[in-house]
């Protein structure tokens, strides 16, 4: 299996991008990615995915959620360790897209 670093390589640029937000089918705050230490690669993968995708579906938590390699993983064995993959994996289970808003700096 690759890991999430190498696979961070192959993915497009996302420096320009301040911060992502998610929303829920009704409009309310599924929270934020903002571009800051310990949260880079998650901008990469998320970026990725609502330009592949427009939105996290179904699909896309599943691409999403190979991208993270093996901290899918350890988010499935400590729940809350990784918010941005756990989110992914709810996304699996209630099958319920998020609405994706990338702010550029």
């Amino acid at each position: 299996m690759q890991k999430f670093s190498d696979i961070l390589q192959t993915l497009d640029d996302a420096s320009n991008v301040e911060r992502i937000e998610l929303y829920n089918k009704d409009g309310s705050s599924a929270g934020v990615i903002e571009n800051k230490p310990g949260s880079q690669g998650s901008i990469k993968v998320y970026s990725h995915l609502a330009r592949m995708y427009g939105e996290i579906s179904l699909d896309a938590a599943v691409e999403g959620l190979s991208l993270y390699a093996e901290h899918t993983e350890d988010a499935e064995n400590c729940p809350g360790k990784h918010p941005n993959v756990d989110r992914l994996l709810n996304i699996l289970e209630d099958e319920q897209p998020l609405t994706v808003k990338v702010i550029e700096a």
